[in-house]
């Protein structure tokens, strides 16, 4: 193994935000996954990630006020129509759910269609670009992830159906232009299932998988100079797996 290959300035930026996603994504996965409703994270992330498409085909520069602005408002409008179908149809909430995300997904794809960046931009939207992160762009991304740990650990159990969905918009719209719409999916559900029979330290757990995804796959990312989002997200698959036959080897 030639650690040569492995830039530290590079990954460790890349690391931090792979922390920080952490923190906020293994609990609300946990809640995601115990409601029932696992393809909430990605159906709102798709249509964050429709907002940015939205903001950049009028020219606005990434990572600019409009942009998170307009990639919010998407969000936030999201999950108060389906808040509002929770309440109104609870039986077909999952389908619902299934229907915004192929909608907002067409509606991207259409949008990039006449884009000659619009395959690269698509690209960047699902894996997303995790190793082109730099500490400047992770301090409002850090602000905002303790406002809503805050609120979560502060009043998460109390939370109303409509202040679990805000939050999740905030943070998501937040972590897709951070890593992309696959890795906030697998961040969010992956540790959650390896998790989900722990009746201790499930948190804890959940935490562990995650920065050792973030880790292992960064690394092996510089190594074999493959895409970081994709090597992540079989990261995070490879070490929930082995989370759960060793948690299942040691009950026998």
């Amino acid at each position: 193994m030639n650690l040569t290959l492995i830039d530290f300035e590079i990954i460790g930026p890349a690391l931090l935000a792979g922390i920080l996603i952490t923190t906020t994504h293994i609990p609300l996965g946990q809640r995601v996954l115990q409601r029932g409703i696992i393809f909430l994270d990605l159906a709102v992330a798709q249509v964050a990630g429709l907002g940015i498409i939205i903001a950049h085909s009028f020219h606005a520069e990434p990572n600019s006020w409009q942009v998170q602005i307009i990639a919010l408002s998407a969000a936030i409008s999201s999950v108060v129509f389906l808040n509002h179908t929770e309440k109104r149809w609870p039986e077909i909430q999952e389908a619902i759910i299934g229907s915004l995300f192929v909608l907002a997904s067409s509606a991207g794809i259409l949008l990039l269609a006449a884009s000659p960046q619009g395959s690269e931009q698509l690209r960047n939207l699902l894996i997303g670009q995790i190793l082109w992160v730099n500490y400047e762009q992770l301090i409002p991304v850090a602000l905002l992830y303790a406002a809503v740990l805050f609120s979560w650990f502060k009043f998460g159990q109390n939370n109303s159906n409509l202040k679990f969905y805000l939050l999740f918009a905030v943070t998501i719209t937040a972590s897709v232009q951070l890593v992309g719409i696959y890795l906030v999916f697998a961040t969010l559900i992956l540790p959650a299932l390896a998790t989900r029979k722990m009746k201790s330290n499930r948190l804890k757990t959940g935490y562990l998988i995650g920065i050792m995804a973030y880790l292992s796959g960064l690394i092996t990312a510089s190594l074999v100079d493959l895409p970081a989002g994709a090597i992540i997200v079989l990261s995070l698959a490879l070490i929930s797996l082995l989370s759960t036959v060793i948690r299942t080897q040691t009950q026998y």
